[in-house]
């Protein structure tokens, strides 16, 4: 696999769900192996439960959490983030444009594929989408006023909410791929992120991020050793 990649070592290596079967310490002793030899610099999990992060990293410093983290979900500053930061662990966000929700490419109109995630998920539902669209307004509204895109400010909102949290928005054109880079370049102060998060206190995000079947793999608690 290596090779293929045209690399001697991966930079950071990812369980990206844990295994309810296998205690945390016996994975972190796998990945600790490899690492030894070279072939693995850094290593993460996703959608872990809290006591299974305090475990693991005792066991085999984390050196980033990644899970869902945006405007439309905000559950990990509850408790995530907090750990994160007290740990010293970054925190790498997928999902920052809401699977398209805040590029504006999505309207109340939008129909989407059965075979897509987003037709099984209720925050994208006929019924939801509608009232979560005031978000995406509210977005735009501040891209006009900081002459940025909608998908910029969204990513720009994140990294200003800790400098260790790193989103990593998904593409397929590079056109797009070049206006993430640019979110860089926006800047959002500390009595602007208060301002636009009152203003974001009054919408009600209605919907599940994603579909149970899915969920039940989230927040996963290893089994002790």
């Amino acid at each position: 696999m290596l090779k293929r990649l045209r690399t001697d070592r991966i930079d950071l290596l990812y369980q990206h769900r844990v295994d309810p079967e296998v205690p945390i310490e016996d994975v972190a002793g796998a990945v600790n192996d490899i690492m030894e030899q070279g072939k693995v610099l850094h290593w993460g999990l996703s959608e872990l439960g809290l006591q299974t992060i305090r475990r693991v990293h005792a066991e085999l410093p984390l050196k980033s959490i990644q899970n869902e983290y945006s405007m439309i979900w905000r559950d990990p500053e509850k408790d995530v983030i907090p750990i994160c930061e007290e740990l010293g662990i970054g925190f790498v966000t997928r999902w920052p444009l809401a699977c398209q929700l805040f590029t504006g490419a999505i309207d109340s109109n939008t129909q989407f594929s059965p075979s897509e995630l987003r037709a099984r998920t209720t925050r994208y539902s006929p019924e939801n989408l509608p009232q979560n669209l005031k978000l995406v307004d509210l977005i735009k509204i501040w891209a006009i006023r900081k002459q940025a895109s909608p998908a910029q400010i969204a990513i720009a909102w994140l990294t200003a909410q800790k400098h260790w949290v790193v989103p990593i928005p998904g593409t397929t054109q590079m056109a797009h791929m070049a206006q993430n880079i640019g979110a860089d370049t926006i800047k959002f102060s500390v009595e602007e992120v208060n301002e636009f998060n009152k203003e974001f206190d009054y919408i009600q995000i209605k919907g599940k991020r994603l579909p149970d079947f899915i969920l039940q793999f989230s927040k996963v608690e290893a089994p002790l050793k």
